[in-house]
């Protein structure tokens, strides 16, 4: 099993990129919108994978975050989605993104990914409610933030966390709630009240 790739980025293809690893080039399929955020080729990369091996073939499907990593092997643990369909899938959502659609019941935004229709997007939600609860959401808010900055981004991470399940106490639906305070600009020094004024300034916008 390969956990993980660091080495140079040295190209990209159509919907892959070539990571030189002390001369020898991995590819590593990626979805449009990761590859959207790695640096220009010459740069140092690490890339978190999957190897899906067939009786044909060998691929590897490479990742920004180990989270990014985590929604994939759900996506592909969903009967009728295999490591294409998982990666389309991402091209369109980021993790957080389909949180938010699978907690919302967002069959259309799960089926805007190529390849992926209305019947595999509602069995997708069906599957994954119960594992992509607002919990994990709020436990990913706080490791993102964490993975940033250290000490002072846990902190903004737990502000965020705090927010949104006071959000959902005064009766606002859970995404709805994650959605208003990721629109809201924090720092070290904000306080959760102050974030819950914004927060719920962006419901009313």
């Amino acid at each position: 099993m390969i956990s993980y790739i660091r080495g140079e980025l040295a190209a990209f293809e159509d919907n892959k990129v070539i990571v030189d690893v002390g001369g020898v080039g991995y590819g590593i399929f990626m979805s449009s919108q990761a590859m959207s955020l790695l640096p220009q080729a010459g740069n140092e990369v690490k890339l978190y994978t999957y190897l899906n091996v067939k009786e044909d073939v060998m691929q590897l499907f490479g990742f920004l975050t180990r989270d990014d990593l985590h929604v994939f092997k759900l996506l592909i643990g969903v009967s009728g989605i295999g490591p294409k369909g998982g990666q389309s899938i991402l091209s369109v959502l980021s993790p957080d993104d389909l949180r938010f659609a699978v907690m919302a019941g967002d069959v259309k935004a799960i089926s805007a990914a190529p390849g992926i229709g209305k019947k595999t997007a509602e069995k997708l939600i069906v599957e994954l409610r119960d594992k992509l609860s607002i919990e994990d959401a709020l436990d990913h808010v706080v490791s993102a933030e964490t993975e940033k900055g250290g000490a002072a981004a846990s902190l903004i991470g737990e502000i965020k966390s705090e927010a949104v399940q006071a959000l959902t106490a005064l009766g606002y639906g859970s995404t709805e709630a994650l959605r208003a305070v990721k629109k809201v600009t924090i720092t070290e020094d904000t306080d959760v009240e102050a974030v819950l004024k914004q927060a719920l300034k962006n419901m009313v916008l």
